[in-house]
């Protein structure tokens, strides 16, 4: 997955390699006991052998070998057998799917995402949003529409020297190449962990995204952290849960947040992601001192000083 590569078509040996190595790395982390199987003597591989997988999901071991190394298009049930016999949530289920559907042979050319701006009605939207910071992404984690009080909670972000021409961040870019980043964002870990494992997501959807691919070999070529998380293939789809952020200027704030499918046309589905806090809490104060300080600021939707790079 390289920078400057062409895009890989169907029955890639990059796909094949992806369901290898995803495949691989589910059955590491099951070990025989937590399946009821019975071991004897010792183990020259981590996890569940390929043979035991094949048994826990009724097929041959042959059959299986071929499936892991992407050499056989797997029918619907042999992947659901799959998928519970390696104990795949519902995200990996899904990872899975697609990145058959990538290995397979094309009945017809696959379509190409196709990226759409955002309607003004969704950035109406974003600017009702007045008490909470809201965000629209694209799969490549750039953040493609924004409301005020989101640029005024993630200003380092929007400051940074990883922003594009037209002033975007892309929060993957920012995570890894600005050393920053881990002064705002508390929990730098495990906004790492969730940032690849959304990517590598995505990279599953659409296997012919040419700028998602060199997003990901550039990344892969300057940091070692974004390397290593690569490496482990975990997968999420939807996210949701709390975040703690440290900004310069009002403090620690602890808050919720809950991301959401937006389509966009028969070609885009973004990501609609909304931050809150708590009511009556001390972030929630610290986060309507920020509102009020953003609804001074120019529009979300006006041109900024990166604009002119």
């Amino acid at each position: 997955m390289g920078a400057g590569r062409r895009d890989p078509g169907p029955d890639h040996p990059a796909h094949r390699a992806d369901i290898r190595d995803f495949l691989t790395s589910r059955r590491a982390r099951i070990t025989p006991e937590q399946v009821g199987l019975p071991t004897s003597g010792p183990r020259r591989v981590p996890g569940l052998r390929r043979e035991e997988v094949a048994l826990l999901a009724s097929i041959s071991t042959d059959y299986y070998t071929r499936v892991e190394q992407g050499r056989m298009q797997a029918s619907v049930p042999v992947l659901e057998a799959v998928a519970r016999a390696l104990q795949l949530d519902e995200d990996e289920r899904r990872y899975l799917f697609d990145l058959a559907r990538a290995a397979g042979p094309a009945r017809r050319a696959p379509r190409r995402r196709r990226d759409v701006d955002v309607p003004p009605p969704v950035q109406w939207m974003l600017d009702s949003m007045t008490q909470s910071s809201a965000f629209v992404r694209n799969g490549r984690m750039e953040v493609i529409a924004h409301n005020a009080l989101f640029r005024a909670l993630h200003a380092p972000m929007f400051d940074s020297d990883t922003v594009d021409r037209r002033g975007r961040p892309n929060i993957a870019r920012y995570l890894f190449r600005d050393p920053s980043s881990a002064d705002l964002f508390v929990d730098w870990q495990a906004a790492a962990v969730t940032t690849v494992a959304l990517m590598r997501a995505e990279a599953g959807r659409e296997p012919r995204d040419r700028a998602l691919r060199e997003l990901i070999g550039e990344l892969s070529t300057l940091s070692t952290q974004f390397r290593t998380q690569w490496a482990a293939h975990h997968v999420r789809i939807h996210h949701y849960g709390s975040k703690r952020l440290q900004h310069p200027d009002v403090g620690r704030l602890e808050l919720v947040y809950q991301s959401m499918d937006l389509p966009l046309s028969d070609h885009a589905v973004y990501d609609l992601t909304i931050y809150s806090a708590e009511p009556g809490s001390s972030s929630e104060e610290r986060l309507k001192l920020l509102a009020s300080w953003a609804a001074t600021q120019p529009s979300a939707t006006e041109p900024n000083r990166h604009e002119s790079r």
